[in-house]
């Protein structure tokens, strides 16, 4: 059992209130899911042409100036770096495979959590309360989040096995549920090519989702072959720099409840986690059916 929580905002004027709009919803899933959370934040502060590393450090005092430093000698790109915490937000025009070989080459212990033009990630082990005041969510702006709390069930407890998941840059997913058939698929995506990071069923559908978008899917398709490649019972949230979606298996066990205003779409694994939201008592509210997929552009 795990909580998934997200906001995709239509009113401009609520971006300000990104983080402390999400906030409530993902301390309010602490029950499905203690043992780690994460979130991913949308927003346009990076420069345009850049791309954002959103990288983990194992000390809050590491020197992420001089890190970014480091890597722009490599790189021979102008690099950039904001501490939060033990994350640094690293921005580069330098290409991701540059800046991948880059990180390696200056600091090793260095973990890429999150790759995008648009996207940051903070993910944690511990409680989404916790999780949330550490890397400052309340105080965020942007335009779209997606949030999860875990309980784990068929992987470890760490930072890596949290969600959301960021196969390719700007895209995101969290899953409610388990995939029963996912060490076939993650043998097929491995044949193709695919390098994994976990042993996570999610990281599977994640990358699946990623390959799918890359041979030239929209998001909608792809999560409709989700449904008619995967086995087991899940919910997915999933978004782009312009996309935010979610689908349920064609038994729809795992429950998600779908709230929309002209304000913003919110999602959550349970209505009470949408009950203080501004405007929830006019909001069109609904449980998406078995298998449809409803998504929403930017």
């Amino acid at each position: 059992m795990c909580g998934i929580a997200g906001l995709h905002l239509k009113n401009p004027a609520l971006y300000p209130e990104l983080g402390h709009l999400l906030t409530p919803i993902v301390e309010a899933l602490t029950s499905r899911g203690p043992d780690s959370a994460g979130v991913a934040l949308y927003d346009d502060s990076a420069p345009t042409g850049q791309l954002r590393f959103s990288l983990r450090a194992d000390s809050p005092s590491y020197d992420w100036s001089a890190f970014a430093a480091a890597v722009a000698g490599h790189t021979g790109s102008v690099t950039t770096a904001v501490a939060n915490f033990n994350v640094g937000l690293v921005s580069s025009a330098a290409s991701e495979t540059a800046m991948i070989d880059a990180i390696d080459a200056v600091d090793p212990s260095i973990v890429v959590v999150g790759v995008g033009e648009s996207m940051t990630i903070f993910k944690d082990v511990g409680f989404p309360k916790d999780i949330c005041d550490r890397y400052g969510i309340p105080r965020a702006g942007g335009y779209q989040a997606v949030g999860h709390t875990r309980m784990a069930t068929e992987s470890a407890v760490t930072m890596e096995h949290s969600h959301p998941f960021n196969p390719v840059p700007d895209l995101t997913l969290v899953h409610n549920g388990s995939f029963s058939n996912h060490a076939t698929i993650r043998r097929a995506l491995m044949d193709s090519g695919i390098k994994f990071d976990t042993d996570n069923d999610t990281e599977v559908g994640a990358r699946y989702i990623g390959q799918r978008l890359g041979k030239g899917d929209d998001l909608a398709e792809a999560m409709r072959r989700v449904v008619k490649d995967f086995d087991g019972f899940f919910t997915l949230l999933v978004a782009t720099k312009t996309e935010f979606a979610v689908v349920r298996d064609s038994f729809a066990c795992k429950p998600l409840v779908v709230a929309e205003t002209d304000d913003y779409v919110a999602v959550a694994s349970e209505y009470q986690a949408l009950a203080d939201l501004p405007g929830i008592n006019a909001a069109r509210v609904f449980e998406p059916m078995p298998e449809d997929v409803h998504s929403w552009t930017r």
